[in-house]
Parts: C-alpha cells; structure tokens; sequence
C-alpha cells in the first residue's frame, strides 16, 4: 500500500520534540515492502510482495494522535515470484478485479500509542473496490536525524514495521476457501525520510 504506515512514529519519544510543528515525510520506495503469505491446502507455504511504493505521512511530535498517513498504489504491483500465479491473482478475474479498481489504498484515521515504541494505526484500506477499517500493530525500529545513505543523507528519518491480518473474504478474494485459508498475515517494513 504505496505509504501505508508511517504515523507510528507517533510511537518515538516525543518528550524531546516539544512544541514541534507537523513534519512532512515520505517513504523510501526502495526500502518499503508489504509481504503477504498463505498456506497452500497444508502443502507449502507461498509468499507474494507489494514492493516500490510511495507515500505521504505528516506526522505531528506534540501531538502524535493527530498524525496522518495516506497510501496509494497499484494492485498490479504485487510479485509472487511465478508469472502464471500472479497472471491469475491479477488478469484472470477469479481474484482483483484490476479495470474496475486498479488501486489499494490506506487513509489512517487515528492513532494510539501503545508502549515506548509501538503503536495501533487505524485506517481505512481499499482493496479491490472494498473498504474496511483495519488495524495496524507498528513497531518503531529506528529514528534518525541524519539518515546515513544517499540520495538521503542527512535527512531526518524513520524506520518501522507492522502487521495486521486481513479476510481475504472482506476484499472479494476467497476463492479456493477453506483450501487456501481465508486470513491473511501482512507484514509491512518501510523507511520514510523528511520530505525535502
């Protein structure tokens, strides 16, 4: 989900960042990815990625909750590492329906911090054309007022991951059920950097 995470840093120690006007970050496309993975009807366990997305987050240190996160990206991004099995979760109908809702997109609508470094993001994601109302559990990995790699350095940044679970059900994506199971783990790492 081209920026789905980021206000977690709501999580980071904000007693230090007193009075601080909201910050406008972006993530690192390079350094974002959502894996996704499911059992396979007992057999394996196979794996997919949304990876090269972007996004926008403002997040506000003096008040963390009002932070904002808002992603958009495109559901044919997704790689599965087998052409056939991404030609039919995508072109075949049977699962995204792609011309009639080519993107995924996530809108946070609030933030609660949890612990030193955590924090729950809910948000509304969009996925093939359906909205639900999710929760994203976000671990503060690492924050930074001078990111060490080009074209960034310098920059302020950030790094976290999350998770959530989703019923591929909710989405219209249930084929093969109870086969394929109906949840699915998501886990998100992405790295955002001050919008320069």
């Amino acid at each position: 989900m081209k920026n789905i995470v980021l206000a977690a840093v709501l999580a980071a120690p904000f007693a230090t960042a007193a009075a601080a006007a909201p910050e406008a970050y972006a993530l690192n496309e390079s350094h974002s990815q959502i894996v996704f993975s499911y059992n396979h009807a007992g057999f394996s366990t196979t794996y997919g990625m949304f990876s090269g997305f972007g996004g926008d987050i403002m997040f506000d240190a003096e008040d963390p909750a009002a932070s904002t996160v808002s992603v958009t990206f495109p559901a044919e991004s997704m790689i599965t590492g087998w052409d056939a099995r991404s030609g039919h979760f995508l072109q075949s109908g049977d699962f995204f329906k792609l011309g009639e809702f080519p993107d995924v997109t996530f809108e946070s609508t609030s933030i609660e911090v949890t612990g030193d470094a955590t924090a729950n993001i809910t948000g509304d994601l969009t996925l093939n054309g359906v909205t639900q109302s999710v929760v994203l559990e976000t671990v503060l990995n690492a924050q930074t007022e001078e990111y060490p790699f080009p074209p960034y350095q310098g920059s302020k940044a950030i790094g976290l991951d999350a998770t959530v679970t989703l019923n591929r059900s909710d989405y219209n994506l249930g084929m093969f059920a109870p086969f394929i199971p109906n949840e699915i783990p998501l886990a998100i790492s992405i790295e955002a950097v001050a919008a320069q």
